[in-house]
């Protein structure tokens, strides 16, 4: 918008780097606590089947989940009546908590039961935390953008988790080729943990300098009103139900790599290193080009190719045994599935009232989160022991892309040019 001064072009770039950060370790620790799985599962529920270890260590993953609908209503409705920077500055000081009590804990050797009561605890406060963090967060970035950049600041968000879980498959790939099995299982992931909460005091700090935006005028297209809320909402959560199935999927491929392909842990953080890096390059080109051509062609068109396509690449994997092979073909996948994530976060977020938004997206985002995020590695893990098939996890991925793409089919055009162009 041209009517921008350089400060407010300021503000917004402040706004995209204090809500990031909160994202930023959200990932980093969801996607740290995923790789090293195996591990925890060691430490906090010793069993003599490894496989009911790790499916109760992935339990307390999930369990991580449960908290975030009310943290998105608790926080979210905070956000709308009271301001989304004391919103954004309370969500990051419970994480922050939250991370590091669940790296200091003594393990289930040490103290017994209350070890495992202690971690699961640690994942529902985070859980709250980032329920909340996500509306606030988000509706910040939208309400101090311009116009036409939306898409691009918002995808902001999905790159932020990128490099988080870049930082994460770096960590965990240098702690594993530098540090022995027992030591990766006895402290090594108290580490990779621990080196998150860095973070916190300067995202603390510099959400603490930011202007407040629950007054400021919208800043909508003219003539164009938010309508059809319920719409939004139910097309909203198919959208992101697509999106975090393909993300929690995509992060487990550490898990998988080993476990189901018998690939080593390197291999196998290489792999989720590359779907990140790819991941970030696609969700900036996809959030940049959905403010120049619509948010509906950004959004169909990539998810469709990704349908196709998700088949055919895991017979390749499966069939091949190409390490080599995995980490491209999966980089390949993450980059075509990316590319509408800026856009479906913009078309959300622009189709909400501002009185309610904040809550409504975070609900929007954190209730799919919660019922497929945090069951989609519990779930395809059992698939993959119940059915013996590793193509269980291109299967599960291809419905889920189905549904978000009917939805986005039926989204509403949202990006500020096109509903001037039609207005006009």
């Amino acid at each position: 918008m041209s009517g921008h001064t350089v400060e407010e072009r300021k503000l917004a770039r402040r706004a995209v780097i204090a809500a990031t950060t909160g994202n930023a370790l959200e990932f980093y620790d969801f996607i740290t606590f995923s790789f090293f799985a195996i591990q925890i599962g060691k430490v906090f529920f010793p069993s003599e089947d490894p496989f009911v270890s790790l499916m109760a260590s992935l339990a307390t993953f999930g369990v991580g989940f449960i908290g975030r609908p009310l943290g998105a209503w608790a926080i979210g409705a905070w956000a709308d009546r009271h301001g989304r920077k004391p919103a954004m500055l309370m969500s990051m000081t419970l994480m922050g908590i939250s991370v590091a009590v669940l790296a200091l804990t003594p393990s289930y050797a040490a103290i017994g039961a209350v070890a495992p009561v202690v971690v699961v605890l640690a994942r529902l406060l985070q859980g709250f935390a980032l329920g909340g963090e996500v509306g606030s967060a988000t509706t910040y970035m939208l309400e101090t953008a311009q116009d036409h950049r939306r898409g691009w600041s918002i995808s902001w968000q999905g790159a932020s988790q990128a490099i988080a879980s870049s930082a994460g498959s770096l960590v965990g790939l240098g702690l594993s080729l530098v540090l022995t099995p027992d030591q990766l299982t006895a402290w090594g992931w108290r580490v990779a943990l621990l080196l998150g909460t860095v973070i916190v005091p300067f995202s603390l700090w510099i959400r603490s300098s930011l202007p407040e935006t629950i007054h400021a005028p919208d800043h909508l297209p003219t003539g164009h009103v938010p309508a059809g809320v319920w719409r939004t909402v139910i097309l909203g959560m198919m959208m992101i139900s697509g999106a975090t199935i393909a993300t929690y999927l995509f992060n487990y491929m550490a898990t998988y790599g080993q476990n189901t392909l018998g690939y080593s842990a390197s291999i196998s953080l290489g792999s989720t290193l590359a779907v990140n890096v790819a991941r970030f390059f696609a969700i900036l080109l996809g959030g940049w080009m959905s403010d120049r051509f619509g948010r509906r062609p950004l959004m169909i068109w990539p998810t469709l190719a990704f349908t196709l396509a998700i088949v055919p690449a895991y017979i390749t994997v499966t069939g091949t045994h190409d390490p080599v092979m995995f980490i491209a073909i999966n980089g390949l996948l993450a980059f075509v599935s990316t590319l509408p994530s800026g856009a479906v976060y913009a078309a959300i977020a622009e189709s909400l009232p501002k009185a309610s938004r904040a809550r409504t997206f975070a609900l929007v985002y954190a209730l799919p989160v919660t019922f497929l995020g945090g069951s989609t590695q519990l779930v395809i893990t059992w698939l993959l022991k119940v059915t013996g098939n590793p193509m269980a996890v291109a299967w599960y991925m291809v419905s889920a892309a189905a549904v978000a793409l009917l939805a986005m089919a039926l989204m509403h055009e949202s990006a500020p040019r096109r509903t001037q162009a039609a207005s006009a």
